[in-house]
């Protein structure tokens, strides 16, 4: 499929999706949305993808929010849909079995936010920008805000967040918990590429595994989250690719890693 409004490409087993609207500052519209939910289709399916990458077009932004030019014009019901075209996208991603590295370059307000929220986790240049502004356009988040940010630095600081819409730098989101390592704006695609290539020399098996791990353990009490840890260790134990890491272990050598989410 030929994009519009943004771009993929894959290398080594790692998937790069650039948001491609830089005179838009990377907005979220309904054409975006609907090829950004095309692209993790065809990611979900190719089973050579160990990794995602997301990042935006240009050096101001990630993803600036949503595209107000469009949802001035939407009726109530149609907001609604809007709102659930951006929260099924933006589910599909963060249920992915790969992990997926968010780069924040620039903005990322409003769906921005939502959008790298749903990573595993967010590598921000020293100029990322973090917020949830909507409560200034007289509405709230719409793409899963209220819930994931809460969920990931705790209801008190979402809520400061959602009820002032003020911006956070990339030093004070990683204070809060919300963002993982900074970087210069020349040394955050490097960083993000050297951690997903680690990742990639994994075992997809046990990467998977890990992911969905901690991912369902999250929304357990701790002896159900225990339990799903002891089913995923012993189907990990029973994949190829954990043979060839034990096996490489005893014999002093590197693993290589060749299984699939199938094998």
């Amino acid at each position: 499929m030929t994009y519009t409004s943004i771009e993929l490409t894959c290398a080594d087993g790692i998937a790069t999706l650039l948001f491609n609207r830089p005179k838009a500052l990377n907005a979220l519209n309904t054409v975006l949305l609907g090829e950004f939910a095309c692209a993790l289709e065809g990611i979900r399916k190719d089973e050579s993808i160990r990794v995602l990458i997301l990042t935006g077009a240009g050096e101001k932004s990630f993803v600036a929010g949503a595209d107000i030019t469009e949802i001035t014009t939407l009726s109530p019901l149609a907001a609604k849909r809007f709102a659930q075209c951006g929260q099924e996208a933006i589910s599909t991603l963060q249920n992915l079995a790969i992990p997926v590295i968010a780069a924040v370059n620039g903005y990322a307000l409003g769906g921005g936010c939502e959008m790298a929220l749903a990573c595993d986790f967010i590598y921000a240049s020293e100029k990322a920008v973090f917020g949830l502004p909507e409560i200034n356009l007289g509405v709230i988040p719409g793409f899963g805000g209220t819930q994931r940010l809460s969920r990931l630095v705790g209801a008190n600081r979402a809520k400061e967040m959602i009820f002032t819409g003020k911006h956070l730098t990339a030093a004070e989101a990683r204070e809060i918990g919300l963002v993982n390592r900074i970087f210069s704006p020349d040394e955050l695609m490097p960083a993000a590429m050297e951690t997903a290539k680690l990742i990639a020399g994994k075992g997809k098996a046990s990467l998977c595994a890990a992911k969905q791990t901690v991912n369902q353990g999250l929304n357990a009490d701790l002896a159900t989250g225990l339990a799903i840890e002891r089913d995923a260790f012993a189907l990990c134990l029973a994949s190829p690719d954990a043979k060839e890491g034990t096996g490489a272990f005893l014999e002093k050598r590197k693993p290589v890693f060749t299984g699939g989410l199938n094998s």
